[in-house]
């Protein structure tokens, strides 16, 4: 079946999830932007417990954009925070060391629009993974398009859609136990190469 869903930053694990089951994957490109979703955000597994990653972007809610449209605010010194943030959280895991080359250049380049940068996000996530990243890209918005997975709900955080994930290890979770469905980093870091073989084996609520 074919899928349509957001592209976001670092995308959650149940939007792998969502990916890698699909015959097909279409990616939503001409919805209006929305403040506080997972289009510039995403949640790790710190210290503390969750932590939230936002890219600043230059939006005004008094003027509708097209997410496409929506810029980067780059003044901020937002991706070696990201970075350092990682580090702090995942320097431990048994894969960090092994990946963290390859995500290196996504915090030392500077992108424009936070859309263009989330496809580069998740084209890395997949080079990572050794898996092609085909895809296509919806015409017009569609509220209700038919004879298709709609999974545009997943980039919700604050109605998240609850899902009945797999636990795994995690650095902290002796601290605060399992949290699931983060960023595709956290399982990444921890799981390696099994990765491919975790998201195929769940079932997602939508």
């Amino acid at each position: 079946m074919d899928v349509v869903l957001h592209p976001t930053y670092f995308p959650s694990i149940a939007h792998f999830v969502a990916m890698l089951q699909a015959d097909r994957v279409i990616f939503e490109v001409c919805d209006n932007y929305q403040k506080q979703t997972y289009r510039n955000r995403a949640s790790i597994f710190g210290a503390n417990g969750k932590l939230d990653l936002n890219v600043p972007v230059v939006y005004s809610q008094k003027n509708r954009q097209l997410s496409k449209d929506v810029a980067i605010f780059n003044s901020e010194n937002w991706q070696t925070q990201h970075l350092k943030s990682l580090e702090s959280a995942y320097r431990t895991s048994p894969f960090f060391e092994f990946y963290i080359d390859d995500l290196l250049p996504l915090f030392q380049t500077e992108y424009k629009t936070i859309m263009a940068f989330n496809f580069t996000c998740i084209e890395t996530i997949f080079d990572c993974l050794q898996l092609p990243f085909s895809y296509n890209t919806t015409q017009q918005f569609d509220p209700e398009p038919k004879g298709i997975i709609d999974a545009r709900g997943l980039v919700n955080s604050r109605k998240e859609i609850q899902q009945n994930l797999t636990p795994y290890a995690q650095v902290f979770d002796s601290k605060h136990g399992f949290i699931p469905n983060l960023s595709i980093l956290d399982l990444l870091f921890n799981e390696g190469p099994n990765t491919e073989l975790y998201l195929e084996s769940q079932t997602l609520n939508l």
